[in-house]
């Protein structure tokens, strides 16, 4: 079997004009970015009628594990089944960031037969957008300090300064830093720190933002310090955000690509699950349900994190409502929450897998009870899963109501995901009521509780006096009816990631709390989480490379 880079190099693909062809957008309303990419004019896709009968299809997954789930892998093979049984669909997905990309979990492009492209240019610099983001970020960092410099007639306390800079890779050395040494004419000293694009609030913004006017409002809201008289200065009180939006305005368009089987697929936007709020743009998925009639859309990581924050915070801002869930799992995963060895994961291990199953229950039922919607579970099929332990899955699972369908999408494209796909289908026409996890009315503390008691299984959550003096400081300045984002590990329902399975009676402590005010929620950061996470030992980066022509070792 090739590699993905070299399945994704071997492919024929379709201009992207034949593309936007396909879907009716005219010419003059799509700009290209070389043959096979481009970006869909916003003022175009605001003059498309709604479509009444468009299906939102989820895709989530149990909690990640070392050897991968391929929850990207199935939203584009499903798309694929989908568009193989006759269904106009589109698939919506993030944009990759180059810190896993050359750090250590990879792409997010697909993989085997289930692709988008081209490949190479979405999983690297693609159309600029996350430039585009970290130059707005440190544009605003940069006239905050400017207006420090030269005379600070806002009376800003350096010491109360909350804004970051950001890089859009793995860099440990920049979490905690000090900027303006080297005497007064480089501004006033202080502590600051980087984290990664992915969790900067313009990526948020970015993606829960309706529009361009939308986009610059949110932009004039953002916090950045606060002043002697602990009063919040905003970006707008900067004067910043009219420069951050033209920064913005090219890259709010959604950038149009195509699956291996040319299905249309909109990549747009990418905060990460674990630190931030995981779903691609607001923008991209109502666009694409105008445009399709089944839409499948992914939330990053566990259904815990991902598909939890996909319910609370884009559903309950955009009114977006999904019709059916898939949550991916594999064998060789559930065995590994069962204890299993990584190494010997392939092994037939029925007792690991009954015992790792409690993970996928767990998510399964957070699906059904918590969020209240119907779900289909998708299991990648490998060569090594035995029939008695698909046997034992499927049992267990069917006990909970829920079909299990076997998809080999990754060897067999579109093809390999058309039981998938019609399963999806009927699923998309029950009735379903989606529900959130808290009300808005609740206080932040009776939100972060119900998602940990809920969702997580834990007993309690605790914090320190400082921690929840903060909260109650935000709820007094009229920040109460915000969601919250948690920001923890991805690999447990806790917040130590060698706990598999589905741990219950643990406790999430908060460590760190932020205000995102702009993108109207509030950070939550809990466990031993970073928002700039570091590279590993060996970074993917060093099996990447240029040889005779081609990119090689890009997965």
């Amino acid at each position: 079997m090739p590699s993905d880079i070299e399945i994704a190099q071997a492919a024929s693909m379709d201009r992207i004009s034949d593309v936007a062809d396909r879907l009716g957008i005219p010419d003059d309303s799509v700009e290209p970015y070389g043959h096979y990419k481009a970006k869909v004019s916003l003022d175009y896709l605001a003059s498309l009628p709604e479509n009444p009968d468009a299906k939102l299809i989820l895709v989530t997954a149990i909690s990640p594990t070392p050897p991968g789930e391929g929850k990207t892998t199935t939203s584009v093979g499903l798309a694929d089944g989908l568009q193989e049984i006759g269904k106009r669909t589109m698939v919506c997905l993030r944009e990759p960031s180059l810190g896993p990309v050359f750090g250590m979990k990879g792409g997010a492009a697909g993989g085997g037969y289930a692709q988008i492209v081209p490949m190479e240019d979405i999983n690297l610099h693609f159309t600029g957008d996350f430039s585009a983001i970290g130059l707005a970020n440190n544009l605003l960092a940069a006239l905050l300090d400017n207006h420090v410099h030269h005379g600070n007639v806002l009376d800003i306390d350096v010491r109360r300064v909350v804004w970051k800079r950001v890089v859009d890779m793995n860099d440990r050395a920049l979490r905690d830093i000090t900027v303006a040494l080297g005497g007064p004419g480089n501004g006033f000293p202080r502590e600051d720190g980087f984290d990664i694009v992915v969790a900067s609030e313009i990526m948020a913004i970015f993606c829960l933002s309706t529009s361009l006017e939308d986009l610059k409002e949110r932009l004039g809201n953002i916090v950045v310090a606060y002043n002697r008289a602990k009063e919040p200065i905003r970006a707008r009180d900067l004067n910043a955000h009219g420069a951050m939006t033209v920064l913005l305005k090219d890259a709010l368009a959604p950038n149009l690509v195509q699956t291996l089987e040319h299905t249309p697929a909109f990549v747009h936007g990418g905060p990460f699950a674990n630190i931030a709020h995981g779903c691609n743009s607001v923008i991209a998925t109502t666009s694409a349900l105008k445009l399709a009639d089944y839409v499948v859309t992914e939330a990053g990581f566990g259904a815990d994190l991902g598909a939890e924050k996909f319910v609370d915070i884009k559903c309950r801002k955009s009114g977006l409502r999904p019709s059916a869930v898939v949550i991916v799992a594999t064998v060789r995963a559930l065995k590994y929450h069962g204890g299993a060895d990584l190494k010997a994961i392939t092994d037939e291990n029925l007792d690991a897998l009954a015992t790792g199953m409690v993970n996928l229950e767990r998510h399964i039922n957070n699906v059904q009870g918590v969020y209240g919607l119907p779900c289909v579970v998708s299991i990648n099929r490998f060569d090594t899963d035995t029939p008695a332990e698909l046997e034992l899955l499927r049992s267990r699972v069917n006990g909970l109501g829920v079909e299990v369908v076997l998809a080999s999408h990754w060897a067999d494209g579109g093809k390999g995901a058309v039981d998938l796909a019609r399963t999806v289908v009927a699923l998309c026409e029950q009735p379903s009521a989606m529900t959130f996890v808290y009300e808005d009315d609740a206080s932040l503390w009776e939100k972060v509780t119900a998602i940990a008691t809920r969702v997580y299984g834990a007993s309690e959550v605790t914090a320190d006096a400082k921690i929840r003096g903060q909260i109650r400081d935000l709820e007094a300045q009229g920040y109460g009816h915000f969601p919250v984002c948690v920001a923890k590990t991805q690999y447990s329902f806790s917040t130590d990631p060698a706990l598999r399975g589905a741990p219950s009676g643990h406790s999430l402590n908060v460590r760190e709390v932020r205000l995102a005010a702009g993108a109207e929620f509030i950070v939550m950061v809990c466990g031993d989480i970073m928002t700039m996470p570091g590279l590993p030992k060996v970074p993917s980066s060093e099996r990447i490379d240029y040889v005779d022509g081609q990119v090689v070792g890009l997965f």
